[in-house]
Order: C-alpha cells, then structure tokens, then sequence
C-alpha cells in the first residue's frame, strides 16, 4: 500500500490557512516528498508524519514557493538524527540552487545526493519507487512528476516443482535473481506470473494544459494537479502565467481516465473554492476538492486470472 499526504495546497505564497503545495508519500518504511516551499515543516509535523525517513524530495522547478523550505528542512531532518543519505531531484540547475540554499544550512550529519533531469523525461528507481520527470509547459523549467510502485506478478509453485527447484532457491528467484543449481540456470521467468497491476500517482502542478502531462497521468490511481484559478474570467491570466484552472485540470483527468483528481496549488486570491466543484464534477465526476492534510491510502487491487 502507498500512503499520501497533500500538506498544502497554497500557490505563492503560504497563508494562515493554507500551506504552500507539497506532497508526501509513504511505502515500506521511506518517505519521498514533492516540493518543499515555506512552512512545509509545519505543514509535515500537522499531518503526524515523520522527518525521518524522507528519502527523496523531488522539486517541480526553483519559484520560491516551491523550494524555498528545503534549508529548514534539512536542519529539521539533521536534528531528527538523519544519517542516512538523501537524494534531491529536480530541473537542470538543481545542484547551484541547493549549494546557495545550504549557505545557511551548511553542517548535516547526512550526504545530499543531486540528480539533475536530463532531456523531456527521465525515470529514477530508487527505495522502492518507480519516479517518472516529464516536462510541462510553465514559463520557466518545470517538471510533473508520476510516482509508482510496480507488483510482480506471482509466483508459480506448481512451475517450480515442474522444474525440480529446491524450495531455498525460491525466495531468490522471487527477487528477480537468476540461480544456477546441477549445471542449469534458472531465471525469474520461469516461475514468475505476469506482472500484475500497482499503484500510480501523478503530480503537476504550474503548468498549462500539455500532452505530456495526460500521456504520462494515463490512469493513474490519483492524480494531484493545479487548479491555480477557478474563476471564468481568470482563464486569460492563467494563460498568461503559465497556469491552470479548475475546468481544464478536470479536462485533463478526464482525458487521462484517471480514477481520482485533487485539486492543488491555488491562487491567494481564490476563497470560497469549494463553491465551484459542481461545475468542475459535470466536466470530471470523481474530483475533490485539495485540503491541507488530506490523506488517502492506496492499496493493490486484484485482477482476474492474475
């Protein structure tokens, strides 16, 4: 199963109600976390969950507002006894914009690891998350972000046997590990099923409407996306500013045929946001409203003849 945890959903700036937007997930004991801009600690110590075993945090672009916490962050997860090595992944520049933010966090008991995305795309395997960049359209460099966990499919008891394996090589081939036993070399495929369906979460926020963002959001379990505006006559400055509204996020949902969308990253200005949702549910039925510490848990489904 794969925890997640909306901790803001303020775009710009953080206010009294509103944290600014990040996101949190957790499976088999590591976290890793979208964006980190101010108050995102207060936003991680509301929510119950821990500093410590944040593995990676992923950044969509460098706007203040969505990095501008990483220094406190970092200090916070130092005094949690961090000494486990981080990974950092972000746009191109990465490396520059975390050595000017370490001036003022420059001793940790922990390495920062920077991996900068390279081209239109790129897929990391890392503790057990399968984490796809893909390019969006926002006036400076930004990135949306899939997270998944791929399931194996099962193991075939009754191939094994077929095959003679011994029992104590099982667990091995189980792990995707080949085994050589009496001069013959068995590989995982031999008594592995086909793989079966995990769990997909997509991310994006700051962004116009893009054909990288549905291809990759393609039926996601949840998918996180801005709705920087939900007022009609806004649809000009979401242009403008390289932003999306409310309708064309739920458009977006709806094309990728995702089960589920929230809603994120809003404007100061937008209050009262819930009072918009029922035209947003006629163009995508299944979307919620983000809140601050909204939380889901996201388990395995089974499949027929799997």
């Amino acid at each position: 199963m794969l925890d997640i945890c909306l901790l803001g959903t303020a775009g710009m700036m953080p206010l009294p109600y509103r944290y600014l937007t990040s996101m949190m997930a957790r499976y088999n004991g590591s976290s890793l976390m979208i964006d980190c801009g101010e108050a995102t600690q207060i936003a991680v110590k509301k929510a119950g969950w821990s500093f410590h075993p944040i593995d990676i945090i992923c950044f969509t672009h460098y706007h203040a507002d969505h990095i501008s916490g990483l220094p406190g962050m970092l200090l916070t997860m130092g005094n949690a006894e961090r000494t486990q090595p981080l990974t950092l992944i972000g746009p191109k520049g990465l490396t520059r914009v975390v050595s000017a933010l370490r001036v003022i966090a420059p001793e940790l008991p922990f390495e920062v690891q920077c991996i900068e995305i390279a081209g239109t795309t790129q897929t990391f395997s890392l503790h057990g998350y399968e984490i796809t960049a893909f390019q969006v359209n926002h006036n400076v460099l930004c990135y949306g972000y899939t997270v998944e966990i791929k399931r194996q499919g099962r193991f075939c008891v009754e191939q094994a046997q077929a095959l003679s394996i011994p029992k104590n090589y099982w667990g091995i081939l189980q792990k995707g590990e080949q085994v050589q036993y009496e001069g013959r070399v068995y590989t995982p495929d031999m008594v592995m099923g086909p793989q079966r369906k995990g769990i997909k979460v997509t991310y994006c926020t700051d962004t116009r409407p893009t054909e990288s963002l549905i291809q990759n959001a393609d039926n996601s379990d949840l998918f996180i996306c801005e709705g920087m505006y939900a007022e009609k006559e806004k649809l000009a400055k979401a242009k403008q500013y390289k932003h999306m509204t409310f309708y064309e996020a739920a458009q977006a949902a709806k094309e990728a045929n995702v089960q589920e969308l929230w809603l994120t990253h809003f404007s100061p200005s937008l209050v009262h946001a819930e009072e918009y949702m029922p035209k947003v549910r006629k163009i995508f039925p299944h979307a919620q409203l983000g809140k601050d510490g909204k939380m889901v848990v996201l388990n395995f489904t089974e499949e027929a003849n799997v």
